[in-house]
């Protein structure tokens, strides 16, 4: 029988480009299904980040190399295993990364986050079981096929381009984080990095889940109109990182009332000290979620937090069931990401994507790869 065989992007080495070569399209095992990728979402700062990753996370093991990576897959399912229950060839689909065991106890309590195998398939793991999961699964997105567990896959809506679908990953970091602290109607939200990638997705699934009030910190005031133009007049309101106090602004802002929930989606490398001012914007139990992996040590008051009853809590990722929720929002009307400004390469330009991601408007540019 002769190999089916398809293009892939590889990387051999950290910080080196990706090598365009032909591979052997995956086999599929029983409760797993094909996926013809059609558009694969690319992390920004990926280059940085795969030059530096051993240095900067040496706890998070990544694939061993030659690897092929890809964070954010969408396509159309081309074959399904003969377990596979709801899905069928033809249908689209949004490939989950996230990649869990099932049967360790954090799987089988349905907390599916919590695996002791936790991996982000074409990208980095979580613990020392990871090196397994990359072996069952080592293709990510940046290839023509690939196979992955029926678990993983969200339906989309029509109405819902392969594009923007791959901004899935960050849009359910945001979302995840917003249900942890029960946004929605009558919340007043503070997101920290509001027009950054993970900040504009807490805008606009906030915006969805009702929020009446979005505040907002960030450094590029050239979006800021832009942001704000997102919600009616006066419903989003942004503040100048460095310019004053988060706090005082926040106070002045909200008529004294504070914030019930702060976003603070700022990623590594920002200063704690952006975090704990937003912190001091909620009000009496109030509750951040940290989704942006602010680096260091971070101080906190623990007794002000305990005579307020404040939360502070991490999330990583977002089940699939959430990641369906959000594309339902979409074809119902209610979540409306329409102001995505897709750039889209070939497969063949990978390298140049990943060099040129960095030239985006914030969180409105989006860069795919297209197979």
């Amino acid at each position: 029988m002769t190999t089916k065989m398809m293009r892939a992007a590889r990387m051999y080495e950290g910080g080196k480009p990706m090598v365009i070569e032909q591979v052997a399209v995956p086999a599929i095992r029983p409760t797993e299904v094909l996926v013809k990728v059609k558009a694969c979402g690319i992390v920004p700062n990926l280059h940085n980040i795969l030059t530096n990753w051993v240095n900067w996370f040496p706890n998070l093991p990544l694939p061993k190399l030659p690897a092929i990576f890809g964070l954010d897959p969408t396509g159309v399912i081309e074959a399904v295993g003969e377990q596979v229950y709801d899905f069928k060839p033809g249908d689209r689909v949004y490939v989950n990364p996230a990649r869990h065991c099932g049967s360790c106890r954090a799987c089988r309590a349905g907390n599916t986050t919590g695996c002791t195998a936790y991996t982000f398939n074409g990208y980095f793991g979580f613990t020392p079981r990871s090196q397994r999961m990359f072996e069952d699964y080592p293709y990510g997105g940046l290839c023509e096929y690939m196979s992955a567990p029926q678990y993983s896959l969200v339906r989309l809506p029509d109405c819902m381009s392969f594009e923007t679908a791959a901004r899935l990953g960050y849009l359910g970091t945001a979302y995840r984080a917003l249900r942890a602290a029960n946004v929605g109607p009558g919340s007043t939200v503070l997101i920290n990095g509001i027009s950054g990638t993970l900040g504009l997705g807490a805008v606009a699934l906030a915006l969805a889940l009702g929020a009446r009030k979005i505040l907002g910190t960030a450094r590029n005031q050239a979006l800021f109109q832009r942001v704000k133009d997102l919600a009616a007049p006066g419903r989003i309101e942004i503040h100048t990182l460095g310019s004053g106090s988060t706090q005082e602004w926040a106070d002045r802002v909200t008529n004294g009332e504070g914030v019930d929930v702060v976003i603070d989606a700022l990623g590594p490398g920002a200063p704690a000290e952006s975090l704990v001012d937003a912190m001091r914007c909620l009000h009496r139990g109030g509750h951040l979620v940290n989704i942006g992996a602010v680096a260091g040590e971070v101080p906190l008051d623990l007794h002000w937090m305990m005579d307020n009853g404040i939360t502070v809590s991490g999330s990583v990722w977002f089940t699939t069931g959430q990641g369906q929720d959000m594309a339902d929002m979409v074809e119902s009307g209610v979540l409306d990401l329409s102001f995505f400004e897709h750039s889209v390469f070939p497969l063949e330009e990978v390298n140049q994507a990943i060099s040129g991601i960095e030239n985006r408007h914030g969180g409105f540019g989006n860069f795919v790869i297209c197979p």
